[in-house]
């Protein structure tokens, strides 16, 4: 009975914040969870789809991160996870994240896909790239609209709970420099080179963004960049407008470098990005370097450039993973060789790999340079490019950082 009347009041209050509440049929021999209704309040960049209601109100239903839901807009729906991070779902899965907000530590509901456009995938919505700010605009598609209610039901209690403890790397990153205490300027701006095998000498570096301020780290990537003698810049998060009006950008060491800004979405298989990332990669094959591989944090997109890189250069894969790695280790305080480290290593870059790849493992004799090779010309990559792309790699600049 205290229940009933508990589930009627929590249905007047979400109803007055825009949340309507549907119970679930009285014959149900499990726990019930009652359905809620929400808005679309945007669709962002990387095609995430933000609820116009906070997480509080899944929390006050019962709902809680490992649940798996199903996410019901309009004539689409699709079963997830529910966890607090992107990286709570393997490469390329959906995930129905509480992401906190900073600034004003409010937790909102993104509908998403790690590396993925939810809203594209469902069929909601398409992006268009444009010259001016913001970079994109969405259409929506046939039969949505800003409109269309998103509802969400409890699928399986807990059904995800074994795969979500494998997902937690047991810190949380913050933008905080003392609480990074142990790190070098270097290594807080993610900032590194890539020396695995067949690259040259001071030649490929990677990093977060040397000019956005909002993480707190775009003063010791300049820094680290200058050291390094940097010379051309692969900008894979800003169009060129954005990347100018950046406070930091007049001035700094990065703005006097050859810079290409590729304004790239993180769906990692979509036409969008291949087609970027080569043009990208061409920028490389044309201009002297040292090169630099940034996106804002110097994780996803980069890790994957740099990675497809690697593979091209010769690498293998247990190089490919330590490079990739390196920000888990510095940031989340992941234990090099333990199981998590495996983990998240495999239900991440090289997920991406073998997705971008077309294939079912990466195994210490797959021949990742031929598939590196195989990837780019697919993606409209020439043979004299990527010769001329690997040329450029093998440079060896004097170990200048």
């Amino acid at each position: 009975m205290y229940r009933k009347y508990l589930i009627r009041i929590i249905a007047v209050i979400f109803l007055l914040t825009g949340c309507a509440v549907q119970k679930q049929p009285e014959d149900t021999e499990t726990e019930e969870y009652p359905v809620f209704e929400a808005g679309i309040d945007s669709i962002s960049k990387y095609g995430n789809i933000v609820l116009s209601v906070g997480a509080e109100a899944m929390r006050a239903l019962g709902y809680e991160p490992a649940d798996v839901v199903l996410v019901t807009i309009g004539s689409a729906e699709m079963e997830m996870p529910v966890g607090v991070q992107y990286t709570d779902a393997d490469s390329g899965e959906p995930v129905c994240a509480w992401i906190t907000d900073e600034n004003s530590g409010r937790e909102y509901v993104v509908l998403a896909i790690n590396t993925g456009s939810l809203a594209e995938t469902m069929g909601i919505a398409v992006k268009h790239s444009m010259d001016a700010e913001p970079g994109y605009v969405w259409e929506y598609c046939e039969g949505f609209d800003a409109s269309v209610p998103v509802t969400v039901s409890m699928a399986e209690k807990q059904g995800y709970a074994e795969e979500y403890a494998m997902h937690q790397t047991g810190g949380v990153r913050t933008n905080k420099r003392e609480d990074y205490a142990y790190l070098s300027d270097a290594e807080y701006a993610n900032f590194r080179e890539i020396r695995t095998a067949g690259m040259g000498e001071g030649t490929l570096f990677r990093s977060s963004s040397p000019i956005d301020p909002s993480l707190g780290r775009s003063r010791q990537a300049d820094e680290a960049m200058m050291n390094a003698l940097i010379g051309t810049v692969i900008n894979m998060t800003d169009t060129e407008e954005r990347m100018k009006a950046y406070a930091d950008y007049p001035g700094s060491y990065y703005s006097g470098c050859r810079i290409i800004a590729l304004n790239m979405n993180i769906d990692f298989s979509s036409a969008e990005f291949e087609e970027k990332l080569a043009e990208g990669f061409r920028f490389i094959a044309a201009n002297e370097g040292p090169y630099l591989l940034h996106c804002k944090e110097g994780k996803d997109r980069t890790g994957f450039a740099a990675a497809i890189l690697e593979c091209l250069m010769g690498a293998g894969k247990d190089e490919i993973i330590d490079d990739y790695m390196k920000t888990f280790t510095d940031y989340y305080n992941i234990e090099e060789g333990s199981e998590q480290y495996t983990k998240t290593a495999e239900r991440n870059i090289l997920k991406s790999l073998q997705r971008a790849f077309g294939i079912d493992e990466i195994g210490a004799d797959t021949d990742l340079a031929g598939q590196a090779e195989d990837y780019l010309v697919r993606i409209g990559m020439k043979k004299d490019e990527i010769a001329a792309l690997k040329k450029r790699l093998q440079a060896d600049y004097g170990g200048r950082y």
